[in-house]
């Protein structure tokens, strides 16, 4: 089993010197990944209620949380680490150019030695797509269609795609990346989601918890689809109780992801950067898992 952190672009890690820190310090306690999240925008006011929590909000009900640009932010701490992988948990495809992900995305892994996971997802926050003047409707095929494209940007030596939101005939984008193909990561707690990971991504992170039923939906839909479900990664967000990692490795889990803005209960969340080499026997204790 794996150990990843979460959020990290968010918090007191917005600032330069601490998001170092807290890159260099996950290195150290050998976390294996940090995990970026995403919103260009947050109107306020939103009324779209957000999935994650009870109030329909995100940070407690604060529209003007600093977040800065998760490609831009996993760029600088690239500069600044060595061996830990990057990924967005999750980049909202659907709100970019995928051209333009794919070039950015593959500039990235070469810069970082081949680091980058690619977390997607289609978003849930109406007025935020509508203040990027993206349509909202169609989200979830355009986020399918965008993930064709550019995996035939990164792997094809003259790409040609011609999907229902995006198309181009022979598209040199140079450079690809280090890795054969960037891992895509599908993100999101629902039956949707969790089938479409199934179907063409490399993992699935359902946001929360590991639920069963979601993970079982993911595999069937990869079996439907003519794939190894065993190959379909697994990542789930660390619980309360760690002994209930044995539970998540029975369900397949292979990475697990702990918040770095701290949460219920003493091994629940990071505090800071000095909080993560704690975690340094935790993780070295299931990683047989």
């Amino acid at each position: 089993m794996k150990f990843g952190l979460r959020y990290c672009n968010t918090g007191p890690y917005v600032e330069p010197a601490q998001a170092v820190e807290l890159v260099q310090a996950a290195e150290a306690a050998g976390f294996e990944s940090a995990w970026t999240v995403e919103h260009t925008v947050v109107p306020a006011g939103y009324a779209t209620a957000y999935p994650y929590s009870d109030n329909g909000k995100m940070a407690g009900g604060v529209d003007d949380f600093p977040l800065p640009d998760p490609l831009i932010w996993m760029a600088f701490v690239a500069s600044r680490s060595s061996t830990i992988r990057l990924a967005t948990g999750i980049l909202i495809l659907p709100q970019h150019n995928p051209v333009i992900v794919a070039k950015q995305a593959a500039t990235l892994d070469v810069l970082s030695g081949g680091r980058l996971i690619l977390g997607v997802g289609v978003g849930w926050l109406r007025e935020e797509f509508a203040a990027l003047g993206v349509p909202f409707h169609d989200r979830g095929a355009r986020t399918e269609d965008y993930i064709h494209a550019v995996r035939c940007l990164w792997t094809e030596e003259k790409p040609t795609y011609r999907g229902a939101f995006a198309a181009f005939e022979n598209a040199y984008c140079r450079p690809q990346p280090i890795q054969s193909t960037i891992p895509i990561v599908i993100g999101g707690h629902s039956k949707a989601a969790a089938q479409r990971a199934g179907r063409i991504a490399d993992g699935y992170f359902p946001a929360r918890a590991a639920p069963a039923d979601l993970i079982a939906e993911a595999r069937e839909a990869a079996r439907a689809a003519g794939r190894d479900p065993a190959s379909l990664e697994i990542t789930a967000s660390m619980p309360d109780d760690p002994e209930v990692l044995h539970d998540y490795a029975r369900l397949g889990v292979s990475r697990v992801l702990v918040p770095v803005t701290a949460v219920t209960g003493l091994d629940s969340g990071i505090r800071g950067p000095e909080d993560v080499l704690k975690w340094k026997d935790t993780v070295a204790r299931f990683a047989t898992l």
